[in-house]
């Protein structure tokens, strides 16, 4: 499946979009674990696009965040550089490859927005398998997933964002949140309650289809 990310993109241009509705849903998420923490934050977003899921969010709760935004397209990546507090890297790399996240894990956030949609369902089970690699006890995930996309990578029989449930659920995770909008995006949020493993030093969580 190929796919022009920065027409992708042009999708938020239009506020009554599905695509938007998502982006809020999303931002509603992160400041209410932003704003709920008594402590400074590490945050990880893997496909982190131009950070506008993370850093406006960041900057309006002025929490103490520090972390990792990974972006492999680096006109996408240089923006989000250009608006990231200090504190916040963005680095021009594959988030499906262990190896990116190197200096900014255990996490206490960590979103995987716009990904489990555009991988199979062999590697969205393999990436929240090591999730628990990644995060700090207490850590929180949130993550989307689309009741179906156009060339759905998923042959899972139901609605795919179900089977993404199951198996956080399977990995020992609690689900916070869900939230199922009528447009077909799905929201979740779930906790590891501890202990962090042993961070994968490289190998291969996902690969875009």
């Amino acid at each position: 499946m190929s796919r022009d990310w920065h027409d992708w993109y042009r999708g938020y241009d239009d506020p009554s979009s599905s695509l938007s509705r998502r982006l809020e849903t999303v931002r509603a998420c992160l400041e209410s674990l932003l704003r709920s923490a008594d402590r400074p934050l590490r945050l990880l977003s893997l496909c982190a696009g131009d950070g506008r899921d993370t850093l406006p969010v960041v900057a309006a709760t002025g929490a103490t965040v520090t972390g990792v935004l990974v972006e492999l397209d680096p006109v996408l990546a240089g923006r989000a550089r250009a608006a990231a507090p200090a504190g916040l890297e963005v680095r021009t790399a594959d988030a499906g490859t262990a190896a990116s996240y190197a200096g900014g894990v255990p996490a206490d956030v960590l979103l995987a927005c716009g990904v489990f949609g555009n991988v199979s369902d062999d590697d969205v089970a393999r990436t929240v398998t090591a999730l628990p690699s990644l995060l700090a006890p207490g850590g929180c995930v949130i993550w989307t997933r689309g009741r179906r996309v156009p060339q759905d990578p998923s042959t899972h029989a139901g609605d795919p964002a179900e089977l993404v449930r199951s198996l956080f659920a399977d990995a020992g995770f609690e689900e916070v949140s869900y939230v199922a909008d009528e447009s077909g995006f799905r929201v979740g949020v779930h906790e590891w309650p501890g202990p962090t493993r042993t961070p994968p030093a490289e190998g291969r969580l996902f690969s875009f289809v």
